[in-house]
């Protein structure tokens, strides 16, 4: 049990001589790094991928567009969504014996982000063997440790087709409108094919990776070159595929402007090839080692039952904070609370107080990201160039990327890093990019600029949702968003969200949505079994939870208003009521994922009204 009250007798190893580094020093030049990006535009600094900048958003790969007439047919549950999020709800929803499950999705197939991110080089980040949903019901091993994004897509596909839900799927749709209809209590659902569809329940899942945004630099829309996103990647320009080879840039000036998660994965193939590759840098990201294998053979078949959640939730305890005895991924993100255990005193430490944690995993943060830093000068050879790539700020302030090949790409001849010490770039020109006073002519420029994360709800997924007497989802989280457990709204019967909203921040997202799927799929089969035609939260259940969320968020919101600025804290705005943390809960993933179970476990369904 941690006390609240400081223990004074015991002493860490935390002198400067022995830690090798200054803490106070290493906390003032986090502080200044952060404070010379402050903005006060947040959002607005980026534009909507609409209007005049919707080619953004077109679709690349479809190999044909489906035709067909408009659908007025009835359905049990309509699933909005056909990332990993969709198909773990229909998934779930099979299990407890729904059959008539239709979903609607906006892209060409299956696999949600999976479908948009095929750039080269793309990969997941998170171990497979924890990340790809369903792998025991699909007896399903990936071929490494961190699985390339063809593999992924190609599993999206078949569990689609195990679950049987290309037939009732409407892909190539757009949702325009959801609305609850009070005479039949159906949701009606309308689409841009002219669909009006019914079903008595319908769960959301529009994935906070599915929209992406470009930064609003001036003359963005005067130059005459040749652009994409990369969640768009164009390939009949570049040539190559996911596994690179882009030889239509060998006689290509290339800018790419963007340094996060997705850049730190295709900058390698575009340094390869292109005849000159500028990357344009706001804010370094932190690049360990990925160190990715092949999965072994005989690892894989003794796998014991059970083995895929064992593994999440030993993963989901040691990122969130948490004591295991094991740790079964030993990757970069579980190092850091390896590091912690280290500088632990050897007695005592179950006595020390959330301060004094506080304090000595801040030290293990320090050590890792000294390493971190440390990495950039063992492989970068120009000293200013290292320099610019050192991350300054605490490991989870921004996620956390994984590249064996990304800082070597910067020795090459053709590559440079244009680092534009947190300001970003200046404009955009008919012939290139503006950066600290100097234009670099290119003949294409990628936006590596990510997506939507801290937009309102409905901007996100497109549509707005009408619950009882006409009330607008987008009036009524007009000042933030109000649920039940993150998953019911009052106001909006048999409807059920999926994503952060006032969830859990999962770094294994689908972790998340399987969690999420397992109780949206025990609501649906207990008001089928209690003979119930409408489940919603009460407005009572509403707040008490909405209060709870206030509480516990106040538990990171010193973290992240410490932060350099990124998606994380709303550039710099953690008190954004559409924030991608301010609307979280705070007390962690797994602390969440057990009120949710031990809610199911009551049997009681608590906080909902069945009528």
């Amino acid at each position: 049990m941690i006390r609240n009250e400081p223990i004074t007798d015991i002493e860490w190893p935390m002198s400067t001589e022995e830690l090798g580094f200054d803490p106070n020093e290493l906390r003032a030049k986090y502080r200044a790094e952060r404070d010379k990006r402050l903005r006060g535009d947040g959002n607005q600094q980026y534009l909507a991928t609409e209007g005049s900048f919707s080619h953004f958003v077109d679709d690349p790969y479809l190999e044909e567009t489906i035709s067909r007439e408009p659908l007025f047919d009835d359905s049990d549950v309509i699933v909005i969504g056909g990332g990993f999020g969709g198909m773990l709800a229909a998934a779930r929803l099979q299990e407890v014996g729904v059959e008539k499950i239709r979903i609607i999705e906006k892209g060409g197939d299956f696999g949600g982000t999976w479908y948009w991110n095929r750039y080269p080089g793309a990969m997941c980040d998170i171990e497979s063997y924890i990340y790809l949903p369903l792998l025991e019901e699909m007896n399903y091993v990936p071929k490494e440790k961190y699985t390339r994004a063809p593999e992924i897509l190609a599993y999206s596909r078949r569990i689609a087709e195990h679950y049987g839900l290309y037939e009732h799927a409407c892909l190539q749709t757009q949702v325009t409108e959801v609305r609850w209809d009070e005479t039949s209590a159906r949701w009606i659902v309308s689409t841009d094919r002219g669909d009006r569809m019914t079903a008595r329940f319908v769960a959301m899942s529009n994935g906070p990776l599915s929209k992406p945004k470009l930064p609003g630099i001036a003359g963005i829309d005067t130059y005459r070159g040749h652009t994409f996103h990369t969640s768009r990647w164009d390939y009949q320009y570049t040539g190559g595929d996911s596994d690179g080879g882009l030889e239509g840039l060998r006689d290509k000036k290339v800018a790419i402007i963007g340094t996060g998660a997705t850049s730190i994965q295709c900058v390698p193939h575009l340094g390869e090839t292109a005849e000159a590759l500028f990357v344009f840098q706001r804010t370094p990201s932190s690049v360990d080692v990925r160190a990715n294998r092949v999965t072994d053979p005989e690892w894989a078949a003794n796998l014991q039952p059970g083995w895929q959640q064992e593994r999440m939730d030993n993963f989901n305890t040691l990122v969130t904070g948490g004591y295991q005895k094991e740790d079964m991924v030993g990757d970069g993100w579980t190092e850091i609370y390896r590091n912690l255990t280290g500088i632990l005193p050897v007695d005592g430490a179950e006595q020390l107080s959330n301060v004094e944690i506080a304090r000595l995993t801040e030290i293990a943060d320090f050590q890792k990201m000294e390493g971190v830093r440390a990495r950039v000068d063992a492989i970068v050879a120009d000293a200013d160039t290292a320099e610019a790539l050192k991350p300054y700020y605490r490991q989870f302030c921004k996620r956390p990327c994984f590249h064996d090949d990304y800082l070597t790409t910067f020795n090459r001849p053709n590559v440079s890093l244009v680092d534009t010490h947190g300001a970003g770039v200046e404009r955009i020109t008919e012939k290139g990019v503006v950066a600290n006073g100097q234009e670099y002519e290119v003949d294409c420029i990628i936006f590596a600029t990510g997506f939507e994360v801290s937009t309102g709800y409905t901007r996100n997924s497109g549509y707005d949702v009408f619950g009882r007497d006409g009330l607008p989802l987008s009036q009524k989280w007009a000042d933030g968003p109000a649920t039940y457990h993150g998953v019911h709204s009052h106001g909006f019967p048999n409807c059920y969200f999926m994503g952060m909203i006032q969830s859990a921040l999962a770094a294994n997202f689908p972790h998340l949505l399987n969690e999420q799927s397992k109780h949206i799929a025990h609501t649906v089969h207990q008001a089928q079994q209690r003979g119930a035609d409408v489940v919603e939260a009460s407005a009572e259940a509403e707040q008490q939870w909405c209060e709870t969320m206030r509480s516990k968020a106040r538990l990171g919101m010193r973290f992240f208003s410490e932060c350099t600025p990124g998606y994380y804290n709303v550039e710099g705005n953690p008190d954004d009521k559409n924030g991608f943390f301010s609307n979280v809960y705070g007390g962690g993933a797994a602390e969440f994922f057990s009120i949710l179970r031990d809610w199911r476990d009551e049997g009681e369904l608590r906080g909902l009204e069945l009528k």
